[in-house]
């Protein structure tokens, strides 16, 4: 009875090894590219998968999404400011054969060629562009990279710019610029006021030149205004009916002929 044990055991255990390397378990996830002899016989999962050991082999690729910091990139805006600048990219395989065939290693690819369009896209714009339009700029990058990476079978979903860092000495520049225009805001808006108070006095005025019983009404409104401060001194508004009544008066006694 030994013998024999001794005997099937190793045919046992060959046959436990062929199972172990025939059997693949692919979760929900993953895709399996399979190659026999070296060459490209298909795309299988999720499942079970059964392999001839020795004959084929299968590269396992990921369909979930995947994230990537792309280091701090050291750009010239289009104004010629230096900042250091990072962002995310989410990106996910959409071909597995496309991204194990096409492409050594797609990360890397992927790496390099989202450090180089950062640089490209953002050196093409100015400092102000970078910092007010930043979904404008991630659209852009997006577009470029998922164009250029469909042909490894990755499908770039979206770019976030997350930090744009500038120098000190600009960051004060940046400062008085804006005070300089918070000031000019404040000059125009001034100006703008004046002008529509000079606007509708001028209406005032046209309304109450219609009727000198207005006039008279508008100078005791004022001396009642005048009457409620509790002053001591209070100072009258000369009115300009009498002035204009001086003046005529003064021309007629210009123009009678002296005795």
């Amino acid at each position: 009875m030994i013998p024999q044990f001794a005997f099937y055991l190793p045919l046992l255990i060959l046959l436990l090894l062929f199972l172990f390397a025939a059997i693949k378990i692919l979760r929900e996830y993953e895709r399996g590219v399979v190659f026999t002899l070296g060459r490209f016989t298909g795309v299988k999962g999720p499942g079970l998968i059964l392999l001839v050991p020795f004959v084929q082999q299968m590269v396992r690729t990921d369909l979930r999404v995947l994230v990537f910091d792309v280091p701090p990139q050291d750009v010239i805006s289009h104004d010629n400011v230096s900042v250091r600048v990072n962002a995310v990219i989410y990106f996910r395989i959409i071909d597995p054969e496309k991204a194990i065939i096409q492409v050594e290693d797609f990360m890397a690819a992927t790496s390099q060629l989202a450090q180089t369009t950062l640089r490209s896209v953002l050196g093409k714009h100015e400092l102000d562009t970078m910092l007010a339009e930043r979904d404008r700029l991630n659209s852009d990058i997006q577009e470029i990279l998922d164009s250029r990476t469909d042909a490894w079978g990755i499908k770039v979903a979206n770019v976030e710019i997350k930090h744009v860092d500038i120098n000190e000495v600009m960051v004060r520049a940046i400062a008085r610029q804006a005070e300089a225009e918070r000031e000019r805001r404040a000059k125009v808006i001034n100006a703008e006021g004046e002008q529509q108070a000079a606007a509708k006095l001028l209406e005032a005025a046209d309304i109450l030149s219609q009727r000198p019983e207005a006039m008279q009404l508008r100078y005791l409104s004022s001396l009642n205004v005048i009457a409620g401060e509790k002053s001591s001194t209070i100072i009258f508004p000369f009115p300009l009916e009498f002035g204009r009544l001086l003046g005529e008066i003064a021309s007629h006694q210009g123009q009678k002929p002296a005795p």
